[in-house]
């Protein structure tokens, strides 16, 4: 999904020489072939979208795979970007990189303040790995690396598989499922209290694009200033905007991840950078994509 976003992004800045390949052409967790591919290419910019992403059921039951394969991918291409001598490289890390109870809305100095969210712990301390091998890497060789932290994303080419999936598109999986299936209940996890802040991918994507013109500094900064909603409101509204008029349950004996996640967008404002997307025409519009794609 960010990948694509990004792609299009890039086209829409301008840019004409945009090298990418696909998980089936390039495992960037294979150090040889990810540094055949920068020694043959040779990228003057890399953006690091790739990662080993899930929902919670995932990240609590895999944590050793969303680890390992995260720092796999990216070392092997933050090393090579400085071996083969990329001018700028913008890591993407992820909210779930700050300390569970940080206060709200999060600043980029709370970082490394507490522990992550338990449930994401394994992803969390790799994405922590890479903000802090971009720092290495620029302290100690001088690369411009930065790392940007995106909120929480959602939009065109997510993934809606159960076990890969975040909430707005297993929601949209789920509850289109349960008006098809002609269900009287949908049950989901947790109280529906926490509450989340969600951006659109295109807009993240512009964020990026922008930020390799406009920043170069060490100190990671938010990619935010989305929505921010409950977990329940936001049933209600996928649920009404599939067509859904059964009962919802809440199984309160499942976790509910982190009770709230908000980005503080405020370095990026100062910038000269804001989203322009309404949430909900973008939801819509993910809901179209799912029933294009997927339904």
């Amino acid at each position: 999904m960010v990948g694509r976003a990004l792609w299009r992004a890039m086209e829409a800045a301008g840019f004409t020489q945009i090298i990418g390949r696909t998980r089936a052409e390039l495992d960037l967790r294979d150090a040889v072939a990810t540094d055949e591919f920068l020694q043959s290419e040779k990228p003057d910019v890399i953006l690091i979208a790739a990662a080993k992403v899930g929902g919670i059921e995932a990240n609590r039951t895999q944590p050793a795979d969303f680890f390992f394969d995260n720092l796999q991918i990216q070392t092997n291409l933050i090393h090579g970007a400085h071996t083969h001598d990329a001018g700028k490289l913008l890591f993407l890390g992820s909210a779930c990189i700050y300390p569970r109870l940080a206060e709200q809305p999060m600043r980029e100095d709370s970082l490394f303040t507490g522990p992550v969210e338990p449930t994401n712990d394994g992803y969390a301390a790799a994405k922590l790995a890479g903000l802090k091998m971009c720092q290495a890497y620029r302290e100690q060789h001088g690369c411009d690396f930065i790392t940007a932290i995106p909120t929480n994303l959602f939009g065109q080419h997510d993934h809606y598989e159960p076990e890969r999936s975040h909430v707005i598109p297993a929601l949209i999986a789920k509850y289109h499922a349960a008006k098809t299936n002609g269900d009287d209940s949908v049950t989901n996890w947790g109280t529906g209290d926490p509450r989340r802040e969600f951006l659109n991918v295109d807009d993240a994507a512009e964020a990026c694009v922008y930020l390799l013109d406009n920043y170069s500094n060490a100190e990671p900064i938010n990619i935010a200033g989305g929505t921010e909603i409950s977990i329940r409101e936001l049933n209600n509204k996928i649920a009404a905007l599939t067509g859904y008029t059964g009962a919802v349950e809440w199984d309160t004996e499942k976790p509910d991840g982190m009770p709230r996640k908000l980005l503080d967008n405020s370095r990026l404002t100062e910038l000269g950078w804001q989203p322009k997307t309404d949430f909900g025409e973008k939801l819509k519009l993910a809901f179209v994509d799912y029933c294009e794609r997927v339904a």
